[in-house]
Protein backbone atom coordinates (compact mmCIF):
# COMPACT_ATOMS: atom_id res chain seq x y z
CA UNK A 1 0.00 0.00 0.00
CA UNK A 2 1.44 3.14 -0.74
CA UNK A 3 2.41 5.98 1.65
CA UNK A 4 -0.30 8.79 1.47
CA UNK A 5 1.38 12.14 2.15
CA UNK A 6 -0.52 14.99 3.74
CA UNK A 7 -1.05 18.22 1.27
CA UNK A 8 1.99 20.49 0.96
CA UNK A 9 2.37 23.34 3.86
CA UNK A 10 5.27 24.91 4.34
CA UNK A 11 7.08 24.16 7.61
CA UNK A 12 6.79 28.21 8.68
CA UNK A 13 3.03 27.71 9.05
CA UNK A 14 3.25 24.57 11.39
CA UNK A 15 6.83 24.96 13.62
CA UNK A 16 8.48 27.84 14.57
CA UNK A 17 11.93 28.28 12.93
CA UNK A 18 14.02 27.64 15.85
CA UNK A 19 12.20 23.88 16.04
CA UNK A 20 12.82 23.65 12.76
CA UNK A 21 16.14 24.23 12.18
CA UNK A 22 16.51 21.75 15.34
CA UNK A 23 14.64 19.09 13.47
CA UNK A 24 16.95 19.45 10.26
CA UNK A 25 20.13 18.98 12.40
CA UNK A 26 18.50 16.02 14.86
CA UNK A 27 17.81 14.15 11.83
CA UNK A 28 20.92 14.72 10.20
CA UNK A 29 22.53 13.45 13.24
CA UNK A 30 21.39 9.53 13.04
CA UNK A 31 19.85 8.80 9.71
CA UNK A 32 23.26 7.44 8.19
CA UNK A 33 23.40 9.80 5.63
CA UNK A 34 20.22 9.41 4.65
CA UNK A 35 16.88 12.04 4.95
CA UNK A 36 14.61 10.84 7.46
CA UNK A 37 11.35 10.07 6.34
CA UNK A 38 9.10 13.47 7.61
CA UNK A 39 5.49 14.89 6.88
CA UNK A 40 3.75 17.90 7.58
CA UNK A 41 2.53 18.15 11.11
CA UNK A 42 -0.53 20.35 11.03
CA UNK A 43 -3.25 17.83 10.36
CA UNK A 44 -2.17 13.88 9.35
CA UNK A 45 -4.17 12.11 6.60
CA UNK A 46 -6.38 9.21 7.18
CA UNK A 47 -4.85 6.03 8.00
CA UNK A 48 -2.53 4.56 5.98
CA UNK A 49 0.60 1.91 6.67
CA UNK A 50 3.41 0.93 4.91
CA UNK A 51 5.06 -2.07 6.44
CA UNK A 52 8.39 -1.54 4.51
CA UNK A 53 8.83 1.73 6.39
CA UNK A 54 6.24 1.18 9.34
CA UNK A 55 4.37 4.35 8.81
CA UNK A 56 1.11 5.28 10.27
CA UNK A 57 -0.70 8.62 9.64
CA UNK A 58 -4.33 9.40 11.58
CA UNK A 59 -6.74 11.70 10.66
CA UNK A 60 -6.57 13.45 13.94
CA UNK A 61 -4.86 16.80 14.98
CA UNK A 62 -1.66 16.51 16.12
CA UNK A 63 -1.41 17.27 20.15
CA UNK A 64 0.82 20.91 20.75
CA UNK A 65 4.15 20.16 21.71
CA UNK A 66 3.74 22.26 24.34
CA UNK A 67 1.30 19.65 26.11
CA UNK A 68 3.37 16.39 24.95
CA UNK A 69 6.05 18.02 27.03
CA UNK A 70 4.03 19.18 30.34
CA UNK A 71 1.50 16.85 30.71
CA UNK A 72 3.00 13.35 31.27
CA UNK A 73 3.17 10.19 33.37
CA UNK A 74 7.25 9.08 34.44
CA UNK A 75 6.98 8.14 38.41
CA UNK A 76 10.36 8.43 38.87
CA UNK A 77 10.19 12.58 38.67
CA UNK A 78 6.89 12.62 40.67
CA UNK A 79 3.34 11.24 40.25
CA UNK A 80 1.83 14.17 39.40
CA UNK A 81 1.10 14.89 35.49
CA UNK A 82 3.33 18.20 35.87
CA UNK A 83 6.16 16.97 37.85
CA UNK A 84 8.36 15.54 35.21
CA UNK A 85 8.37 18.53 33.36
CA UNK A 86 9.55 20.24 36.97
CA UNK A 87 11.88 17.46 37.92
CA UNK A 88 13.24 15.88 34.95
CA UNK A 89 15.19 18.38 32.78
CA UNK A 90 18.65 19.46 33.61
CA UNK A 91 18.58 16.50 35.94
CA UNK A 92 17.98 13.50 34.35
CA UNK A 93 21.99 13.34 32.53
CA UNK A 94 21.39 11.64 29.32
CA UNK A 95 24.88 11.42 27.59
CA UNK A 96 26.90 9.17 27.83
CA UNK A 97 24.09 6.56 27.91
CA UNK A 98 24.23 2.76 27.06
CA UNK A 99 21.93 -0.27 26.87
CA UNK A 100 22.61 -3.55 27.61
CA UNK A 101 20.92 -5.92 25.54
CA UNK A 102 21.66 -9.82 26.78
CA UNK A 103 19.41 -13.22 27.93
CA UNK A 104 18.32 -15.28 24.61
CA UNK A 105 20.53 -14.26 22.08
CA UNK A 106 23.35 -15.41 20.39
CA UNK A 107 25.19 -12.02 20.41
CA UNK A 108 24.66 -10.00 24.06
CA UNK A 109 26.39 -6.75 23.99
CA UNK A 110 26.13 -3.20 25.90
CA UNK A 111 26.12 -0.55 23.24
CA UNK A 112 25.73 3.29 23.45
CA UNK A 113 22.64 4.27 22.58
CA UNK A 114 23.40 6.48 19.70
CA UNK A 115 25.06 2.93 18.13
CA UNK A 116 22.04 1.14 18.93
CA UNK A 117 19.97 3.60 16.74
CA UNK A 118 22.95 4.52 14.04
CA UNK A 119 22.35 1.41 11.97
CA UNK A 120 18.55 2.03 11.63
CA UNK A 121 16.89 5.06 9.22
CA UNK A 122 15.29 7.58 11.58
CA UNK A 123 11.47 7.86 10.70
CA UNK A 124 8.94 10.16 11.94
CA UNK A 125 6.01 8.86 12.89
CA UNK A 126 2.37 9.92 13.51
CA UNK A 127 1.13 7.91 16.37
CA UNK A 128 -1.64 7.72 19.11
CA UNK A 129 -0.39 7.39 22.94
CA UNK A 130 -3.32 6.17 24.94
CA UNK A 131 -3.42 6.39 28.43
CA UNK A 132 -5.07 4.24 31.45
CA UNK A 133 -6.38 7.23 33.16
CA UNK A 134 -9.03 7.44 29.28
CA UNK A 135 -6.93 10.66 27.85
CA UNK A 136 -4.60 10.41 24.85
CA UNK A 137 -2.34 12.21 22.73
CA UNK A 138 -1.38 12.33 18.79
CA UNK A 139 2.54 12.95 19.06
CA UNK A 140 4.84 12.43 16.28
CA UNK A 141 7.43 10.58 17.34
CA UNK A 142 11.10 10.31 15.73
CA UNK A 143 12.62 7.09 16.19
CA UNK A 144 13.31 3.15 14.55
CA UNK A 145 11.86 -0.23 14.02
CA UNK A 146 12.24 -2.22 17.22
CA UNK A 147 12.28 -5.41 15.39
CA UNK A 148 15.02 -4.55 13.41
CA UNK A 149 16.88 -3.35 16.23
CA UNK A 150 16.76 -6.76 18.19
CA UNK A 151 17.60 -8.66 15.27
CA UNK A 152 20.69 -7.91 15.46
CA UNK A 153 21.25 -9.49 18.54
CA UNK A 154 20.22 -12.86 17.01
CA UNK A 155 17.41 -13.74 19.66
CA UNK A 156 17.62 -17.58 19.79
CA UNK A 157 14.23 -19.53 19.66
CA UNK A 158 14.51 -19.60 23.39
CA UNK A 159 13.74 -16.01 22.89
CA UNK A 160 9.25 -15.79 23.63
CA UNK A 161 9.69 -12.84 25.08
CA UNK A 162 11.36 -9.05 25.35
CA UNK A 163 12.26 -7.65 29.01
CA UNK A 164 13.07 -3.84 28.78
CA UNK A 165 14.47 -1.86 31.87
CA UNK A 166 14.64 1.48 33.12
CA UNK A 167 16.95 3.99 34.18
CA UNK A 168 16.48 3.98 38.71
CA UNK A 169 19.03 6.33 39.71
CA UNK A 170 17.55 8.20 43.31
CA UNK A 171 20.25 11.08 42.64
CA UNK A 172 18.82 12.27 39.45
CA UNK A 173 15.50 10.75 40.12
CA UNK A 174 13.44 11.61 42.95
CA UNK A 175 10.41 9.46 42.76
CA UNK A 176 12.44 6.66 43.22
CA UNK A 177 12.66 7.00 46.54
CA UNK A 178 9.27 6.61 46.98
CA UNK A 179 7.76 3.24 47.39
CA UNK A 180 4.77 3.74 44.80
CA UNK A 181 6.34 1.01 42.48
CA UNK A 182 9.19 -1.55 42.81
CA UNK A 183 11.51 0.03 40.92
CA UNK A 184 13.34 -0.52 38.82
CA UNK A 185 10.85 -0.02 36.13
CA UNK A 186 10.07 -3.07 34.08
CA UNK A 187 8.08 -3.89 31.13
CA UNK A 188 7.64 -6.84 28.48
CA UNK A 189 6.72 -7.84 25.69
CA UNK A 190 5.77 -11.02 23.41
CA UNK A 191 8.27 -11.64 20.78
CA UNK A 192 6.22 -11.51 17.99
CA UNK A 193 4.54 -7.84 19.41
CA UNK A 194 8.17 -7.07 19.73
CA UNK A 195 8.75 -7.54 15.80
CA UNK A 196 5.90 -6.06 14.83
CA UNK A 197 6.83 -3.34 12.57
CA UNK A 198 4.40 -0.61 14.51
CA UNK A 199 6.41 -1.07 17.54
CA UNK A 200 9.48 1.48 18.29
CA UNK A 201 12.33 3.13 19.53
CA UNK A 202 11.50 6.37 19.94
CA UNK A 203 14.61 8.82 20.46
CA UNK A 204 12.78 12.49 19.55
CA UNK A 205 9.43 13.79 19.05
CA UNK A 206 8.27 16.94 16.58
CA UNK A 207 11.55 16.49 14.97
CA UNK A 208 13.77 17.34 18.24
CA UNK A 209 15.67 15.04 20.96
CA UNK A 210 13.09 13.52 22.96
CA UNK A 211 12.89 15.64 26.09
CA UNK A 212 13.79 14.50 29.40
CA UNK A 213 10.29 14.42 30.89
CA UNK A 214 9.05 12.28 27.67
CA UNK A 215 11.42 9.36 28.50
CA UNK A 216 15.16 10.79 26.88
CA UNK A 217 17.08 9.57 25.47
CA UNK A 218 15.28 6.66 24.22
CA UNK A 219 12.05 4.83 24.85
CA UNK A 220 9.74 2.35 23.90
CA UNK A 221 6.57 3.18 21.86
CA UNK A 222 3.58 0.45 21.10
CA UNK A 223 0.85 2.57 20.03
CA UNK A 224 -1.91 -0.17 20.52
CA UNK A 225 -1.29 -0.65 23.72
CA UNK A 226 -1.65 1.70 27.00
CA UNK A 227 0.39 4.39 27.72
CA UNK A 228 2.55 2.69 30.69
CA UNK A 229 3.71 0.03 28.28
CA UNK A 230 5.73 2.44 26.34
CA UNK A 231 9.00 2.55 28.86
CA UNK A 232 11.24 5.63 28.79
CA UNK A 233 15.12 5.76 29.70
CA UNK A 234 15.66 2.26 28.52
CA UNK A 235 19.07 0.86 30.24
CA UNK A 236 18.30 -2.84 29.40
CA UNK A 237 16.72 -5.34 26.95
CA UNK A 238 16.67 -8.87 27.97
CA UNK A 239 15.23 -12.07 25.86
CA UNK A 240 13.69 -14.48 28.34
CA UNK A 241 11.91 -17.47 27.21
CA UNK A 242 9.47 -17.18 30.36
CA UNK A 243 6.65 -13.61 30.47
CA UNK A 244 8.56 -10.90 31.92
CA UNK A 245 7.23 -9.32 35.42
CA UNK A 246 6.20 -5.69 34.63
CA UNK A 247 5.97 -2.28 37.00
CA UNK A 248 2.53 -2.12 36.93
CA UNK A 249 1.01 -5.59 37.19
CA UNK A 250 3.40 -6.63 40.11
CA UNK A 251 1.96 -3.13 41.84
CA UNK A 252 -1.99 -3.99 40.83
CA UNK A 253 -2.48 -7.42 38.53
CA UNK A 254 -6.39 -6.87 39.17
CA UNK A 255 -6.06 -3.55 37.54
CA UNK A 256 -3.15 -3.51 34.92
CA UNK A 257 -2.28 -6.69 32.89
CA UNK A 258 0.35 -7.85 30.55
CA UNK A 259 -1.17 -7.13 27.48
CA UNK A 260 -2.94 -3.95 28.53
CA UNK A 261 -4.14 -3.56 24.98
CA UNK A 262 -6.14 -0.96 24.24
CA UNK A 263 -9.79 -2.38 24.80
CA UNK A 264 -13.02 -0.31 25.22
CA UNK A 265 -14.60 -3.44 26.34
CA UNK A 266 -12.58 -3.79 29.30
CA UNK A 267 -12.75 -1.49 32.05
CA UNK A 268 -10.57 -0.18 34.72
CA UNK A 269 -11.97 -1.63 38.05
CA UNK A 270 -12.21 2.35 38.94
CA UNK A 271 -12.93 3.72 35.96
CA UNK A 272 -14.77 2.61 32.34
CA UNK A 273 -12.15 2.79 29.37
CA UNK A 274 -15.05 3.06 26.91
CA UNK A 275 -14.64 6.94 26.15
CA UNK A 276 -11.02 9.02 25.88
CA UNK A 277 -10.45 12.50 25.88
CA UNK A 278 -7.75 14.06 23.60
CA UNK A 279 -5.76 16.12 25.59
CA UNK A 280 -6.70 19.70 24.25
CA UNK A 281 -10.22 19.06 23.75
CA UNK A 282 -13.06 19.42 25.59
CA UNK A 283 -15.52 16.48 24.58
CA UNK A 284 -14.33 12.67 24.74
CA UNK A 285 -14.77 10.52 22.21
CA UNK A 286 -15.21 6.67 21.50
CA UNK A 287 -12.21 4.25 22.53
CA UNK A 288 -11.21 2.43 19.68
CA UNK A 289 -10.29 -1.33 19.86
CA UNK A 290 -6.26 -1.82 19.98
CA UNK A 291 -6.31 2.30 19.65
CA UNK A 292 -7.45 2.11 16.58
CA UNK A 293 -4.72 -0.39 14.90
CA UNK A 294 -6.80 -3.32 15.04
CA UNK A 295 -6.41 -3.87 10.90
CA UNK A 296 -2.92 -4.21 11.88
CA UNK A 297 -2.23 -5.63 14.77
CA UNK A 298 -6.03 -7.88 15.68
CA UNK A 299 -3.78 -10.73 14.08
CA UNK A 300 -1.42 -11.10 17.39
CA UNK A 301 -4.17 -11.87 19.54
CA UNK A 302 -6.50 -14.68 17.15
CA UNK A 303 -7.68 -17.18 19.68
CA UNK A 304 -7.04 -15.41 23.04
CA UNK A 305 -9.66 -14.24 25.38
CA UNK A 306 -9.02 -10.37 25.61
CA UNK A 307 -11.37 -10.00 28.33
CA UNK A 308 -9.11 -12.36 30.51
CA UNK A 309 -5.95 -11.69 28.55
CA UNK A 310 -6.51 -8.24 28.97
Amino acid sequence: MPIHRAPDIRESEVTDQRLYLDRRRFLALGAAGAAASMFPVGRARAAALDYAKGVVTLDDKLTPLEAVTSYNNYYEFGTDKEDPAHNAPGRLKTRPWNVAVGGECAKPATVACDDLIKPQRLEERIYRLRCVEAWSMVIPWVGVSLGEVLKRFEPTSRAKYVEFTSLADPGQMPGVRSPVLDWPYTEGLRMDEAMHPLAILAVGLYGQELPAQNGAPIRLVVPWKYGFKSIKSIVRIRFTETQPATAWNKASPREYGFYSNVNPAVDHPRWSQAKERRIGEFFRRNTLPFNGYADQVAGLYTGMDLKAQF
